[in-house]
């Protein structure tokens, strides 16, 4: 027996990137008309329609637009507009019917029967079949292809085997039942697998296409899609131009004609370039952000991810866990978005971000609640008990380390200066390059260092999960079998209600015993004309122009 389930997920489930002196139909085709909309002869004429051309910057060339190897927001903010998947992200966030019309899933959870909708078709004119979703997710998990997106899809079963190289591509669960049928079987139930799969890794790729010709992808005549939007042009290193895919199933809803891309690794340049007219859509340059941040132009909206700090509690003093808690209250999260970063971001008050919306509509961040928070008294007796237990009559030496970076100094210079101030300790800092950092911090050598997050998926679990025992993002050595089995309960649950009640006592128990603290949770700030509209940065990960449009 099984059971229609309506795609309409909740996503919780992920970047991109003023002008007085633009007009309003800057990035508009004129039209033939003369002033008064008469000819020369003065004759008559109606005003000939405009094209619709968004102006955007990319910042760099795209690593890839094979949807397997660009992971990454260069390539995924464009790429998302090009592609699509199986279901896709509505402009609320929420997993919705996309190429897919339809989701069958069995009574235990763990088979997923796709229907391809009849009018979903590629920008040549093939139609999109399940073989292609079939090749599209074989090419993300075979080794040769070296995918950093492969382990999204280790849920499937036989797929982390052969991405590893000890199993076969005939063992990966997936296949194309029919020619518009496609099936796909879980190792467990994976109630945030929707929302996985709507991440660009999981885009179909055209069988007929790519097996013909194995780099499509890399030139913009060779390059099809089945997105909004077709690739018209691609100047390396310079431009993209994007036009209308007429053959897109729901072209009716595109009303944007094109979108050029300009690739401009500078963000005063691109500032310059929006306050001339050239761009729509602008970052913010951090020396000007102080300035801007009340600019009736600029857009502030969430984004999935977090800057935090890790305790070693395998280090002395943060064994202790009343130790981890002084050092955690001692911070106040709302001067450092205040006076250091100063870029609107919201204070951190537990691990996971605002973006993620559970089953009863209400944000998990406002049910979770206020969870972390400077709080000198409390922090001031912790430290006390802490070293009671301890027996210290005197705390061990504390060093706190970031890689190098200005912001990033002036977060551990706060951090050092409030940990003096409140608890009396003199914490020294330590800089180490990036490429030095990231390793030695996975080989527990840092005894509290700086870290971040970004969502892979719109699921709180993706974040939460890091912690378990052993976990490669567990960079803390901390172990609590409590935690462990509650994730694990988490990624069996089915009942929607019953795996969101577990994913915010999670973000408590973590808190809790904070192996970690947070500061603040990333936020994407843009400015954007006035006569720019329906533009849709997801909390996670990308931006998506099919609801664009241009006065």
């Amino acid at each position: 027996m099984k059971k229609w389930l309506s795609l309409f997920v909740a996503a919780l489930f992920v970047l991109v990137l003023s002008a007085c002196t633009a007009t309003e139909n800057a990035g508009e085709k004129p039209s033939t008309e003369t002033e008064g909309g008469k000819e020369e002869t003065g004759t008559e004429t109606e005003s000939a329609p405009t094209e619709k051309v968004l102006y955007l910057n990319n910042g760099n060339e795209p690593t890839s637009f094979d949807p397997s190897v660009g992971f990454d927001a260069v390539s995924w903010n464009s790429l998302n507009n090009l592609m699509e998947g199986l279901v896709r992200l509505s402009e609320d966030h929420l997993a919705e019917p996309a190429t897919a019309e339809k989701v069958d899933v069995s009574d235990d959870g763990l088979t997923y029967t796709f229907t391809i909708k009849d009018d979903a078709k590629w920008s040549n004119g093939d139609p999109v079949l399940a073989s292609d979703f079939v090749y599209g997710w074989l090419h993300m998990l075979n080794p040769e292809t070296a995918s950093p997106a492969a382990f999204l899809a280790y849920f499937i079963e036989g797929a982390e085997a052969y991405n590893d190289g000890s199993g076969t591509a005939d063992a990966v669960a997936i296949k194309a039942v029919e020619e518009k049928v496609f099936e796909v079987k879980l190792n467990t139930p994976t109630e945030a697998f929707l929302n996985i799969v709507t991440n660009p890794s999981f885009f179909p790729v055209n069988e007929k296409v790519a097996t013909a010709n194995p780099t499509w992808f890399a030139e913009a005549d060779s390059f099809v899609g089945n997105g909004p939007f077709k690739l018209a042009a691609w100047e390396h290193d310079v431009s993209l131009t994007f036009e209308k895919n007429e053959n897109y199933w729901d072209a009716d809803t595109v009303k944007l004609d094109k979108v050029e891309w300009a690739m401009i690794d500078d963000s005063n340049t691109e500032y310059q370039m929006y306050k001339t007219g050239d761009l729509d859509v602008s970052g913010v340059p951090a020396e000007l952000a102080d300035q801007l941040l009340n600019d009736p132009e600029l857009k502030n909206e969430d984004q999935a991810g977090l800057y935090f700090y890790r305790f070693n509690t395998s280090m002395e003093p943060f064994t202790n866990k009343k130790i981890r808690q002084a050092f955690g209250l001692a911070v106040d999260q709302q001067e450092i978005v205040e006076f250091v970063t100063k870029n609107g971001e919201k204070p951190a008050e537990g691990f996971v971000p605002y973006g993620f919306i559970g089953p009863d509509g209400k944000e998990f961040r406002e049910t979770a609640g206020k969870l972390v928070g400077f709080d000198a008294e409390k922090a001031k007796t912790l430290l006390a008990e802490g070293m009671k237990e301890e027996g210290y009559t005197e705390l061990p030496a504390v060093t706190l380390t970031y890689s190098t970076s200005d912001s990033h100094k002036k977060i551990a210079e706060a951090l050092q200066s409030k940990f003096k101030e409140v608890l009396g300790v003199d914490v020294a800092l330590q800089n180490v390059e990036a490429s030095v950092f990231g390793a030695e911090q996975k080989e527990f050598k840092y005894q509290l260092s700086r870290s971040s997050f970004l969502f892979d998926y719109a699921d709180p679990v993706n974040a939460l999960e890091s912690f378990i025992t052993g976990s490669s993002m567990n960079r803390t050595t901390w172990s609590n079998a409590d935690f462990d089995k509650l994730i694990s309960d988490i990624k069996n649950e089915t009942d929607e209600a019953k795996r969101w009640a577990m994913l915010i006592e999670a973000d408590a128990l973590l808190m809790e015993e904070m192996p970690i603290f947070p500061l603040y949770y990333y936020n994407q700030v843009t400015l954007e004309k006035p006569s720019v509209s329906g533009i849709v940065r997801h909390p996670v990960g990308y931006l998506d122009l099919k609801w664009a449009d241009k006065n």
